[in-house]
């Protein structure tokens, strides 16, 4: 797809992803935007996959993924999966592995794919609770998961306000794992950066929406209780049941799964001809960072809403994968690297082994490079 944003210029080896639990997309894009392709996507939610298919020149598998067997999946070197949230999140009263319905052991299922595929990276992203869920035991099986099958890993949590510069309090843990110890070597997870984009670069506050986005009095039981609160344009306010709650950072509070549903949790403007609005499905996924070109489907609000609650920061996605990149590319560079020697330098170099070996406590490591050294002279001589 034309992700609208700059490409990776490390394009001369484009690794394969396959995406699980895919939603709409999101993190596709941002994978795409650091110079993957995406050659496989599950998404049980037909809806999602079908705006997934809207956006992208591939045909989502939509089948549980319970039964979707690993021989089935095309090759591939990067998994990507943003598992189920809801049985970690706080809205999902923090259920967990035991969550009822089986979402918190769908990472089990990705488990079980890898340890058949062997992808070179696997790339998670989660809610935040993820880490403290259970006292921290569901994020302690999850990493004793990955170290049964050998992989290393990464995992931070970070804001889309400081990482992605995206107007937006969207707090979310991502995890990398690598297979092969020298990738992680070269990885490092994105610094934090500034903020310079406002609500006003992703939210239109000056012209004309569809007349169903507006409150009026006449058709909100609680329009008093907006007009008496929201006073200011530059900030955003939600309906929170009983009350309005102004956002003071001046960005955009969590986007959820639920917004529409009620009438709660969806953000909330104060227009420059001071009409008051919700946000729309576009400036929601504005709100995660999509690009102009992604194309919204003919579904209901409801469902669109869902959706963009429920996807990702594209341009937080988009420096990791980045990073994942840079990484991979530095551990292909060195593997065709020959380092050659002369006999005296070998000598030297073993001299000075033999030196530490004999002075320092802790010569295993020393100990163990000294024997390589004069295997290797041995060969070359």
């Amino acid at each position: 797809m034309d992700s609208g944003a700059p490409q990776s210029s490390s394009r001369s080896l484009q690794m394969k992803c396959a995406s699980f639990f895919a939603g709409v997309g999101g993190i596709d894009i941002g994978f795409e935007q650091a110079g993957f392709e995406t050659v496989y996507a599950n998404e049980f939610d037909p809806y999602a996959a079908d705006t997934f298919e809207l956006n992208f020149p591939i045909k989502v598998d939509r089948r549980d993924i319970n039964i979707v067997q690993p021989e089935e999946i095309p090759d591939f070197d990067i998994l990507l999966a943003g598992f189920p949230c809801q049985a970690f999140s706080v809205a999902g009263y923090r259920k967990g592995f035991d969550d009822e319905k089986g979402r918190g052991n769908l990472f089990f299922q990705l488990i079980r794919i890898m340890e058949k595929k062997r992808p070179r990276v696997a790339f998670f992203e989660n809610v935040k609770n993820l880490v403290g869920h259970d006292n921290g035991n569901t994020f302690r099986v999850i990493c004793e998961a990955l170290d049964s099958l050998g992989y290393t890993y990464v995992s931070q949590v970070m804001n889309a306000d400081q990482y992605g510069n995206v107007p937006q309090n969207r707090e979310r843990i991502y995890i990398v794992a690598f297979r092969d110890i020298e990738d992680k070597m070269h990885f490092s997870m994105p610094n934090s950066i500034p903020l310079t984009k406002t609500i006003r670069d992703i939210i239109d506050f000056e012209g004309t929406v569809p007349d169903k986005y507006y409150y009026k009095k006449d058709k909100c039981c609680f329009y008093d209780e907006l007009e008496k609160s929201m006073k200011n344009p530059e900030t955003i306010y939600q309906w929170r049941r009983k009350y309005v709650r102004e956002n003071k950072s001046n960005v955009v509070p969590t986007l959820t799964a639920n917004m529409g549903e009620g009438g709660h949790n969806v953000p909330l403007i104060l227009t420059n001809d001071k009409r008051i609005r919700k946000l729309t499905p576009r400036e929601c996924f504005n709100t995660q960072g999509y690009p102009d070109t992604f194309k919204l489907p003919q579904q209901s609000d409801s469902r669109l809403y869902k959706q963009a609650g429920n996807s990702v920061v594209v341009p937080v996605i988009n420096r990791i994968a980045t990073c994942i990149q840079e990484a991979i590319n530095a551990s292909n560079s060195n593997k065709d690297v020959t380092i050659s020697f002369t006999i005296k330098e070998f000598e030297l170099l073993d001299k000075c082994l033999s030196f530490c070996i004999e002075h320092y406590v802790n010569i295993e490591p020393i100990d163990s490079l000294s024997k390589k050294l004069k295997a290797l002279k041995a060969c070359n001589s």
